[in-house]
């Protein structure tokens, strides 16, 4: 079939990748507007933006689908399959009832669980055990429509978003496939989506990013996973500003935020309830570093407090 892949992030990207060793054609891009980024503000391309050009692809990057212009545009294009991936811009009903085949959505959660644009950080923060892919048949709310196909993946203990989005980004794409041969051939049904279960996955705010020692140390953990790899979770100690890449449960008690140790050995920060060994760390304009390494360079001391 003749698809319209829309999508902006890596994740969308290595659905595309898949799609792309498909049998189906891929003819044509959507995705965000290339956005300032770096001390010099230079325009970004996306990562679906970066495959579709090294593979010579058609691209669309429309600021908006609301334009009625925009839409006589793409029906022109005659997609048999419009198909999106954390794409970051609504598609109206105008669009959805475009292609033959309808518009169906690569998102990474197990529906009705997480709608919304952060399933995988919200999974995390949750402390959920599983989540999955569901291919979804679009339709005009915010990951409402039936479920065509779903698969389920187990969350480890050491899951970050990034390492948790590759392995949901590999599925995804293999599930798309599986669903895009399947509408072909008329062999699948979309099932509606239980009234049950509904939550939804708000888009991250900054305020998030920082860590609050006077939670327990499992809550605590979990923000720094699930802000791994972008933004990181936020810390600040002797006014200056660290990211905390990772952190280990650890036995040990104090005041949230006290240095109970910081020595060869790494670092070990009270929480709320229990503690933290912090294993990886980083201040302003530096290097991610292993704890040892990062204390011979930012000394710290038995007693001193992060700011909770």
């Amino acid at each position: 079939m003749r698809v319209l892949f829309a999508g902006t992030p890596e994740f969308a990207a290595r659905c595309l990748a898949t799609l792309l060793g498909s049998r189906h054609e891929v003819f044509c891009v959507m995705t965000q507007p290339d956005r300032p980024s770096g001390r010099g503000l230079t325009p970004s391309l996306s990562p679906v933006k970066r495959l579709a050009v090294d593979r010579g692809i058609r691209t669309l990057q429309p600021e908006t689908l609301k334009d009625p212009n925009a839409h006589k545009e793409l029906k022109l294009l005659r997609p048999d399959v419009i198909v999106t991936a954390a794409f970051g811009l609504i598609l109206p009903q105008a669009v959805l009832d475009i292609p033959q085949r309808g518009s169906i959505n690569v998102h990474a959660s197990l529906l009705p669980r997480w709608r919304g644009a952060a399933p995988v950080q919200r999974a995390l923060l949750a402390g959920d055990l599983e989540t999955g892919v569901s291919i979804m048949q679009m339709d005009a709310g915010l990951d409402t429509g039936p479920v065509l196909l779903h698969e389920r993946v187990r969350i480890l203990d050491t899951d970050t978003a990034g390492t948790l989005t590759d392995r949901l980004a590999e599925l995804g794409g293999s599930l798309v496939v599986r669903v895009l041969d399947a509408l072909e051939a008329d062999g699948l049904t979309a099932v509606p989506q239980p009234a049950a279960g509904v939550t939804y996955a708000p888009k991250l705010e900054k305020r998030e990013f920082r860590l609050d020692w006077s939670q327990g140390a499992t809550m605590v953990n979990r923000r720094v996973r699930a802000f791994d790899p972008s933004p990181g979770a936020g810390a600040r100690v002797r006014g200056v500003d660290l990211k905390i890449w990772a952190c280990a449960l650890a036995e040990g008690k104090g005041n949230p935020g006290e240095v109970l140790s910081a020595d060869k050995r790494g670092l070990l920060v009270a929480c709320g309830e229990g503690a933290l060994q912090v294993i990886e760390l980083q201040r302003p304009g530096g290097r991610r570093l292993r704890a040892a390494d990062f204390l011979r360079g930012f000394q710290l001391s038995a007693g001193e407090r992060f700011e909770t």
